[in-house]
């Protein structure tokens, strides 16, 4: 299958676009994972913090495009002195659509990572502690490396998510050709012009194919990670 130029273009912006939202987002899922698991964390912070997290599920992805826009927009103030300070812009660039696609998808990382870290025996990270293993010794040691499958099923998610991700990012940077204008949008902007069933048809194609490989290759990587970590878990005065 042969793609023209624009296709393989917006083909390419995809994958940026989800690359960079996923390496942008990963850290800070990874550390709201360890605060929502954190066993000091009062109730009423942890419920606060988790609508928080999951607010981008239950928002249409046009409203967190919109806010994104008004947050960090020309006339924004945010929008504004970063541009003129930093000379940073998210609005109309490739760079705002990985921002708004790492938004979105980030409650997706944060479950996967917080479910792989809750199944971690607290007495691995208790017996540890009484062995004089301070907090980022744990972190480091048992914390990081037990919970990577579900860093990987989560930030592979997010990329899958991040790749189809339409709302939010037209809403916030528009649909311009070779700088924001992703698989998706190409898709909508193909079924607006005369003649277009075509493409839009091979395009969406190739995002079912892409979105399903993401998903399998996560799994396997997963489910392999999996049995390493098994492996490498020992029980006592076993090495």
């Amino acid at each position: 299958m042969m793609l023209d130029a624009a296709a393989g273009e917006a083909l390419w912006l995809s994958f940026r676009i989800a690359g960079v939202a996923v390496v942008w987002s990963l850290p800070l899922a990874f550390m709201l994972a360890l605060a929502l698991t954190h066993p000091r964390l009062p109730l009423t912070g942890r419920a606060l913090l988790d609508i928080l997290v999951h607010l981008p599920l239950i928002l249409p992805p046009v409203v967190i495009g919109y806010l994104l826009l008004v947050t960090l927009g020309h006339q924004a103030p945010l929008g504004h002195w970063l541009e003129a300070v930093f000379g940073i812009r998210f609005v109309f660039s490739w760079s705002g659509g990985a921002l708004a696609a790492g938004v979105v998808s980030l409650p997706f990382q944060v479950r996967a990572i917080r479910l792989s870290i809750e199944a971690i025996d607290p007495r691995l990270l208790a017996a540890a502690a009484s062995l004089g293993a301070g907090s980022w010794h744990r972190l480091l040691r048992i914390i990081l490396p037990l919970s990577l499958p579900g860093i990987v099923a989560g930030a592979m998610t997010a990329f899958a998510a991040a790749l189809g991700e339409f709302g939010a990012i037209i809403t916030f940077v528009s649909n311009i050709p070779g700088e924001t204008r992703t698989l998706p949008l190409a898709i909508f902007t193909a079924l607006q012009s005369p003649g277009g069933e075509a493409l839009a048809a091979q395009l969406a194609g190739l995002s079912v194919a892409l979105a399903l490989v993401v998903l399998l290759g996560a799994d396997m990587l997963g489910r392999w990670l999996a049995r390493r970590i098994g492996h490498r878990v020992t029980v006592p005065g076993k090495r």
